[in-house]
Order: structure tokens, then C-alpha cells, then sequence
């Protein structure tokens, strides 16, 4: 299929969609990005990393910098997504530079070192009060801040609209592999609790012993990193690791 948008709503894993959005935003000269999702949002911010869904095809010199050493969560840009909806070009930093925190102020001199100087971030409509995603667009290297706000005055909308359907399709797929997925066991453990079954109906459906039913799911409730098991089942539901069809 050579449409785009009809290729990402054809991809059947977070990888595929990823694949695609990223060669096709290069295409317009967005050449690196960063899109990132969480279900678990608080009043305070974007909850923990590891419960996020972090893509990026930045170096990995600076995604040491800006994901291991935590500046995503102080950058500018992140601060405005996390608070608005829509589109804004990068030249909200050179409009607002006087409220910059010194903080926000070194996030931005680390990014001039890696050449991540100007872009777009979209800010994706939420679902839900806990719900965040966003996607951060760096035009490529020798483009700049003007060039870029061209690109999208010219190409905007068509951008916008890959962004928006590759976002809502990753929403609809299970997580990437990570160190909170699991087993097919634990999986299953914890539909059948979605389900509303007890640990004794649970063993009589699978034919194990109740502790092995309850080794399963506090393995998984160690593997999502959770302290209860209606804890774990929210939160696999919401990754989709429950209740989806085996690939």
C-alpha cells in the first residue's frame, strides 16, 4: 500500500507504525523524532519513566542525556505540551526565553550541542485526565527555526494528520517488549481475574495448584511493578498485554 496513512492503519506492532511515521516525516525534513505516552499522568506530572512509552531515532548519545539523566521532564517543550493540545512551532522558546528557568535554560544549550535546534511538537488530544502523548519534531540538521515553521505552513496539516493516526494506532497496539512484559501465564492469570474469577476457579480452569495460580501472579505483579493484583490487571489492560490476540 503506497498511502502512508493507510500503512500505518495496516501495521500490527508499535515497531511497524515507528517504521513508517519516522521515513515518512524525514521526507518533509523532520529527520528526528521523539513520541512519547503515558496512561499514568498525576496532578504533579507524567508519572514514571518506565511506565511511559518512549520512541525516539535521536543518537544515543542524546538519549542518554535527555531520557537517562531526566531533562525530558523539565524541557520547555514538554512542560507546554503537557499543559496544551494542538501544534507549536520551536519559536514559543525564543517568544517566552524571560520565563525560562535556568534549568530549561541548560536543557536548551544541551540540545544546541546535538544540533536539535529547531521543530514542532504536537500535543495529542487526551482520552483521559491520566492520559498524555505528544511527539517532538526535529527538522534536520543546517534547517532553520524559519525554514522549519515554512515546512509546516506548507505541509503542516498532512504532517499533523500522520502524527495524529500514528499516534491513535500505537494506542491501539500492545507495548513494545520491555522488562514489565509477561508471560503467557501471567497473562492469562490476570484476564482470568479481569474476569472477575477467584484464585480457586482460576486453578480449576487452567488445572494448576492455587499456589501455582498465586506464584503467577505475583510474578506478575513484580513484572509491572505494582503492589496489588487489581493493580496489575489495570495497568496490563492498559498497556495491552491482556486480552489481545496472539501474534
Amino acid at each position: 500500500m503506497s498511502d502512508p496513512l493507510g500503512r500505518i492503519v495496516e501495521c500490527r506492532s508499535v515497531e511497524d507504525v515507528w517504521s513508517v511515521l519516522a521515513a515518512e516525516m524525514a521526507s518533509f525534513g523532520f529527520d528526528r523524532l521523539i513520541y512519547g505516552y503515558t496512561r499514568f499522568r498525576t496532578p504533579n506530572g507524567l508519572g514514571s519513566q518506565d511506565d511511559m512509552l518512549i520512541l525516539t531515532n535521536h543518537s544515543d548519545a542524546y538519549i542518554k542525556g535527555f531520557f537517562a539523566d531526566g531533562m525530558f521532564e523539565d524541557a520547555p517543550m514538554t512542560e507546554w505540551a503537557s499543559r496544551n493540545e494542538g501544534a507549536m512551532s520551536w519559536s514559543y522558546l525564543m517568544r517566552n526565553g524571560a520565563q525560562l528557568t535556568d534549568k530549561q535554560m541548560k536543557i536548551i544549550a544541551f540540545n544546541r550541542r546535538h544540533g536539535v535546534t529547531a521543530g514542532v511538537t504536537i500535543s495529542f488530544p487526551d482520552s483521559s485526565i491520566r492520559h498524555k502523548g505528544a511527539m517532538a519534531l526535529t527538522a534536520r540538521k543546517g534547517l532553520s527555526q524559519t525554514d522549519a515553521d515554512a515546512i509546516w505552513d506548507a505541509r503542516g496539516e498532512t504532517i499533523n494528520l500522520l502524527a495524529q493516526v500514528a499516534h491513535l494506532r500505537i494506542m491501539s497496539l500492545p507495548f513494545p517488549e520491555t522488562s514489565q512484559r509477561l508471560s503467557k501465564r501471567q497473562r492469562e492469570v490476570l484476564e482470568w481475574v479481569g474476569d472477575g474469577k477467584t484464585i480457586q476457579d482460576i486453578a480449576t480452569i487452567m488445572g494448576l495448584k492455587s499456589t501455582t495460580v498465586e506464584k503467577h501472579l505475583r510474578k506478575a505483579r513484580e513484572a509491572l511493578n505494582v503492589e496489588t493484583t487489581t493493580q496489575a490487571v489495570m495497568k496490563a489492560s492498559l498497556h495491552r498485554q491482556i486480552f489481545v490476540l496472539d501474534r
